[in-house]
């Protein structure tokens, strides 16, 4: 892979990340996993305004967690199956390194003991 292609992997993955840190956006990333909903839909789920609500989604569409699409005079919101498998992978991969370099401390304080 190139530099400029790794770049780019990062800075979505980057962006992924930025959009799941807030709860408002996992949660709604979990709610439309579930069923397309509108922004209006959405919004009466939350104490906030419909401007909010509708930023939260813009924030989840740019990183491509979500998409949405027109019927009739709705945005029905939907979750991206395939980028949210992307970062169960990511997840994965990480917590694999993790349990390899947990693996070696305790190899080693076998070691010592």
């Amino acid at each position: 892979m190139t530099a400029s292609a790794d770049a780019l992997i990062d800075d979505r993955t980057d962006a992924v990340f930025q959009a799941l840190a807030d709860r408002t956006r996992r949660d709604i990333v979990r709610r439309v996993a579930v069923e397309g909903l509108s922004v209006s839909e959405l919004a009466s789920s939350y104490d906030m305004s419909f401007a909010a609500v509708q930023k939260h989604v813009a924030v989840l569409e740019r990183a491509g967690l979500v998409t949405k699409e027109r019927v009739g005079r709705s945005q029905v919101t939907h979750a991206d199956v395939g980028a949210i498998r992307t970062v169960r992978d990511l997840l994965g991969e990480l917590e694999v390194q993790w349990r390899g370099r947990v693996e070696r401390i305790d190899a080693l304080l076998a070691e010592d003991a």
